[in-house]
């Protein structure tokens, strides 16, 4: 049996996701032009995105969550280092090991990142979008969530 692929059954479907994949990339570069710009690589971003996240983590932990090897993490985490934006101290529970976690200084910087990548959001929603067109955004989202998760 042969098996036919979506978009040639819903061409529609199709030019849905095209506009969509234009749309939130788009929406994306627009948010990311109102933070600091910053001169982190996509790697470290990565990195610093999951230590905000998860939690102070080993460099083998990182490399195990980044899929990458542990030297490449290594080289990763210096960079960092160096930017000042994360920090290492001993394991508690294992001396020999040391947990990496984003300092102080970032953490302020970060926040501050997303406050006017938000603040800007909010002002753009209430310029561009009815009430209306808010609340169907809200159901949208749900959905964008939904294929995040797929």
């Amino acid at each position: 049996m042969v098996k036919s692929s979506p978009t040639s059954k819903s061409p529609s479907a199709a030019a849905l996701a095209g506009e969509l994949r234009i749309s939130l990339g788009k929406l994306i570069r627009r948010v990311r032009e109102q933070a600091h710009p910053g001169d982190f690589t996509s790697a470290q971003k990565s990195v610093l995105l999951r230590l905000d996240r998860d939690g102070p983590a080993t460099v083998s932990a990182l490399a195990r969550a980044e899929s990458v090897r542990p030297q490449s993490m290594r080289i990763t985490v210096a960079g960092l280092e160096v930017m000042k934006a994360v920090s290492g101290k001993p394991d508690p529970t294992d001396g020999r090991q040391t947990l990496v976690d984003l300092t102080p200084g970032f953490r302020k910087t970060l926040k501050e990142s997303r406050t006017a990548k938000e603040d800007w959001l909010v002002r753009a929603l209430q310029a561009q979008l009815s009430p209306q067109e808010q609340s169907e955004l809200a159901a949208a989202v749900k959905l964008l969530q939904r294929l995040a998760d797929f």
